[in-house]
């Protein structure tokens, strides 16, 4: 125990764990693989990062978001402790650099997405990474029964098979009964140890607000609450929109949304980080990976799809522990499209066999063949050849991708590849 304290007390300057750390960390060293369950500021990464600078080797970090990797690796080279992520944009002699260094014990920390695990480089260098560790961030991606699920998730299981006696860490700040057992069966995670904190958080406040003009609300918010603030839209467009209205209003407010240019996205986030901005309006690509713990202030603009989602976005205020607050605006007809949103999110059964049935034709491939082989699948021709909508067409693959029966990756070229999972 004392020897993980100094740890923490020498990279995050920290006395003394929070929590349920202590006990986690603890499990890890025993060489245990353990499900953590930790609320949205709960230090998660704390409970992989301390053992895994305990012991000789390297720790392998699964996690979904670009932002996210970059983040946690920036902090831990600002520790002195090396750390490196493989994402999208790096080319092969890049990636090859990084993955020799990785196997003669340049790193202790490596980072990359759960699609990096089934490349033929990635899979050629597996058998000499000296791998002590394996972290699982948001690891309810790999559960059908999750909000987020995430098929590429599955293919963890490539490093329990290859490492089937390093232990596995999977963590998460929402999960349910179901997720957790569905966490641990697909990680094929050994008598694990469950570890649960207490998702309440006595400094933040939630606030619910049915309300005429939603601006109006918002402007008497951040003219009342002092301090950054994040606020959550669900589109684009909508984000600048609200955005300039708060500027008029002399509140130092910036947009953020997954479709402006890496370097904008990064200089926006830089200044809101850096206070330079006060008010970031965003669609829900902006926050994870985000550490900046004196956020006042979240509030939603529009209803979340999700209770899932709002938990997250709502825990991003007060992680430093002060008074913070999340506002939930609301209008009546947000009502109205949440009622019909299930509607929408999967498709009915008569239009999946028949979109299915299609494909079958459309692939040359018997019903129920095909596992595990790729086609390429130009979706404006099949939409042409079969007379189909392409919001039918577009659901259902969603909807299969979403139960793992099928991937569809959008390549650089055209046509796109599908792939047939299960």
């Amino acid at each position: 125990m004392q020897q993980s304290q100094n740890i923490l007390q020498q990279h995050w300057g920290h006395s003394a764990f929070r929590g349920l750390q202590q006990n986690i960390v603890d499990a890890v060293l025993q060489q245990k693989d353990v499900l953590a369950l930790l609320p949205t500021g709960g230090g998660k990464s704390v409970c992989f990062q301390v053992p895994a600078l305990m012991n000789d080797g390297l720790c392998v970090v699964v996690s979904p978001l670009i932002a996210l990797m970059k983040d946690q690796v920036e902090h831990l080279k600002n520790k002195n402790i090396n750390a490196v992520a493989i994402y999208s944009g790096l080319s092969n002699k890049q990636v090859e650099d990084v993955l020799f260094d990785a196997s003669k014990g340049k790193y202790k920390f490596l980072y990359l997405s759960p699609e990096r695990l089934q490349s033929k480089l990635f899979k050629s260098y597996l058998p000499d990474l000296p791998i002590n560790l394996i972290a699982v961030d948001e690891a309810h991606c790999i559960s059908q029964w999750g909000y987020d699920f995430r098929p590429s998730y599955l293919q963890i299981l490539t490093l329990r098979e290859a490492k089937p006696k390093v232990p596995i860490i999977a963590l998460t700040a929402s999960a349910t009964a179901l997720v957790q057992k569905d966490i641990v069966e697909k990680l094929q995670l050994k008598n694990a140890e469950v570890f649960q904190q207490s998702f309440e958080r006595p400094n933040l406040s939630y606030s619910v607000f049915k309300v005429d003009s939603k601006i109006n609300k918002t402007i008497e918010i951040l003219n009342n609450v002092a301090g950054s603030s994040i606020v959550y839209c669900k589109n684009r467009k909508q984000t600048n929109y609200v955005a300039q209205l708060l500027q008029l209003q002399h509140i130092a407010a910036d947009f953020y949304h997954a479709g402006l240019p890496q370097n904008e996205r990064n200089a926006k986030q830089n200044n809101w980080v850096n206070n330079l901005n006060r008010v970031m309006v965003c669609t829900n690509a902006f926050g994870m990976g985000i550490d900046k713990a004196d956020v006042r202030t979240v509030i939603h603009y529009d209803v979340p799809d999700c209770i899932e989602n709002y938990y997250q976005e709502a825990g991003r205020a007060g992680r430093d522990g002060k008074r913070a607050f999340a506002i939930l605006l609301y209008h009546t007809t947000d009502v109205d499209a949440l009622e019909y949103l299930p509607t929408q999110r999967f498709a009915p059964i008569a239009d999946i066999k028949k979109v299915y049935q299609a494909l079958a034709n459309y692939l040359q491939i018997p019903v129920g063949l095909g596992e595990g082989n790729s086609y390429d699948f130009d979706i404006v021709q099949f939409i042409k050849n079969f007379n189909l909508d392409i919001h039918l067409v577009m659901n259902v693959l969603k909807t299969l991708e979403h139960e793992g029966h099928i991937t569809v990756t959008d390549a650089v070229y055209v046509p796109s590849k599908i792939q047939v999972v299960a």
